[in-house]
């Protein structure tokens, strides 16, 4: 066991409370006095209050407090070795005296204490869900119930409950503890794209993702990941869903759902509420949202997939009457995902408290960031890194590393997209490269708008500029198959093409940034140069 609470206050001071708070928030192991005293007495005793009152009581000075440690012994062999076991409550300075005893440094002695009234209001509103007898005049006259409030003297924690909720009791119970994150620590990898979108992210996403225990996912349907084992498309979840089938899946408040596609990628997946978690504040996006978008987008060569009017929806349709089209519908409000609601930012504290890796994975690329790119070609989102860190509610100081995925020739949604530095076609990169022409063909279609896409000579200036908005720790540079068709049979740094090798060091210089991993083709072996 790696912690042990003992709680200990009056009647109604909001141990109950505190119980639900830790076995909610941390997956406590919580255990009643009640129990273990019906456990000792090896016969199922009264549930009246004042009859156990008196049988502990007997008890307790039949062993000065020792049945309870000894009860618990019993017991010590059921729970992991980093459980946190909470006991309520002790009754006694010897009970407390033998836990601290038994278990050290373990043990934490959290007092609860309430003003009379406070107590008695509570007792009563619980007596009336209960239909419990004992009334809470009897319930405190009882001898060991008014020495209770004695024990706040011996508490590592003392705790008036007066005017705090269960969080706020939390807070103050466990603090310093280590339960709940503190001081940030380097747990969070982010993954941006450093063009316009489509640089292999997925690919990448995938081949890291058994190094986390959590996949986190912002953005929307906007922006579809093509990984290639297993081969499928994501849209709304993160490219490692089936790649690490035991890291924890995420969600964040900063995503626009299309429920038709999050629905099958949840079956597809075979996603249990146990391993994903949908923020309740993700936006839906409604039918009449694509509609409008099918209407007035196409000069900037949108995918049309509802997510900007989706986004001004939620900006505007804060009152009581819609200003913009319908009214707002959050992941909360849908009863096909019910199940898998929940706080995400609460998931990610967890995920800090137990010091697991997150991967967070971002969509689209940096030039088009709503705020950073050449607008109006640009997306309804900030897609930096940071853009990405405040669409998932995790702060800048968790940042373990930015892995910004890069593309040997940056493409462009098909159409009036925007513009390039220097346009080229498919033919071109054949030629130079030696891959047939019909592969280049069928490789560049956008994985959501299908549409052949716009290829682009590499920006050595968007590379800078990217490397210094996303904070670039490290580079992933993927379709080194178009430099020389030879690379894709390279399963190491040595056997790519000398040409590739002097390109991947003069990335690496440009954007002060190392490349730790370079991708020689879709579905071919990502190659690792350092990234561990």
């Amino acid at each position: 066991m790696r912690h042990i609470i003992v709680l200990s206050g009056q009647i109604a001071s909001g141990k109950s409370t505190l119980c639900s708070q830790l076995r909610h928030r941390l997956k406590a192991h919580v255990l009643s006095t009640r129990v273990l005293l019906k456990h000792v007495l090896q016969k199922n005793a009264s549930a009246e209050r004042s009859d156990l009152q008196s049988v502990g009581a007997n008890l307790d000075a039949e062993t000065k407090g020792r049945w309870v440690v000894d009860a618990l012994r019993e017991r010590e062999d059921g729970f992991p070795a980093d459980a946190v076991v909470v006991l309520d409550s002790a009754r006694t300075r010897d009970q407390i005296e033998c836990l601290r005893e038994a278990y050290g440094e373990r043990v934490r002695h959290v007092h609860l204490k309430a003003a009379w009234f406070v107590r008695a209001r509570r007792y009563d509103a619980r007596r009336e869900m209960t239909f419990e007898d004992t009334s809470f005049d009897r319930a405190s006259e009882d001898e060991t119930e008014r020495a209770v409030s004695e024990l706040a003297k011996v508490a590592d924690v003392v705790i008036a409950t007066d005017t705090l909720d269960g969080p706020g009791i939390l807070a103050r119970a466990v603090a310093g503890l280590g339960l709940l994150p503190g001081r940030p620590k380097q747990l969070v990898d982010v993954v941006v794209g450093a063009q316009y979108g489509s640089e292999g992210k997925g690919n990448i996403c995938a081949y890291l993702a058994g190094r986390y225990r959590v996949l986190m996912r912002v953005g929307g349907p906007n922006a579809g990941h093509m990984v290639a084992d297993p081969r499928y498309k994501y849209v709304q979840l993160p490219s490692g869903t089936q790649s690490n089938e035991t890291a924890q899946i995420l969600v964040g408040a900063g995503a626009t759902l299309w429920l038709p596609q999050l629905l099958k990628e949840i079956a597809d997946c075979r996603l249990g509420p146990d391993r994903l978690s949908i923020d309740p504040q993700s936006m839906i996006i409604e039918p009449n949202d694509r509609e409008i978008e099918e209407q007035g987008l196409e000069v900037i060569g949108s995918t049309k997939q509802g997510v900007g009017v989706a986004t001004a929806r939620k900006i505007l349709n804060r009152g009581v009457t819609p200003q913009f089209g319908a009214p707002v519908r959050l992941a909360r409000d849908v009863a096909e995902l019910k199940d898998f609601v929940r706080c995400t930012k609460l998931e990610l504290e967890k995920a800090y408290a137990a010091e697991s890796l997150i991967m967070l994975e971002g969509t689209q690329g940096t030039d088009l960031s709503l705020h950073h790119g050449p607008h109006p070609h640009v997306t309804s989102r900030d897609t930096t890194a940071s853009g990405c860190l405040a669409d998932a509610g995790i702060a800048p100081h968790r940042v373990r590393r930015v892995i910004m995925v890069t593309r040997t020739y940056p493409i462009r949604v098909g159409g009036t997209s925007g513009p390039m530095m220097r346009e080229i076609d498919a033919e071109t990169i054949a030629t130079r490269s030696g891959v047939p022409l019909k592969d280049i063909r069928k490789t560049e279609v956008g994985t959501v708008s299908g549409k052949a896409r716009r290829i682009g000579e590499f920006d050595w200036e968007q590379l800078r500029r990217a490397a210094v908005l996303n904070g670039a720790t490290d580079i992933a540079l993927t379709f080194a198959d178009y430099l020389d068709a030879a690379n894709a049979t390279a399963t190491g740094f040595e056997q790519l093409s000398d040409a590739t090798k002097e390109f991947a060091g003069e990335v690496a210089l440009v954007a002060n940034a190392p490349v730790t991993l370079i991708s020689v083709g879709f579905g071919t072996p990502i190659i690792d140069t350092g990234f561990d």
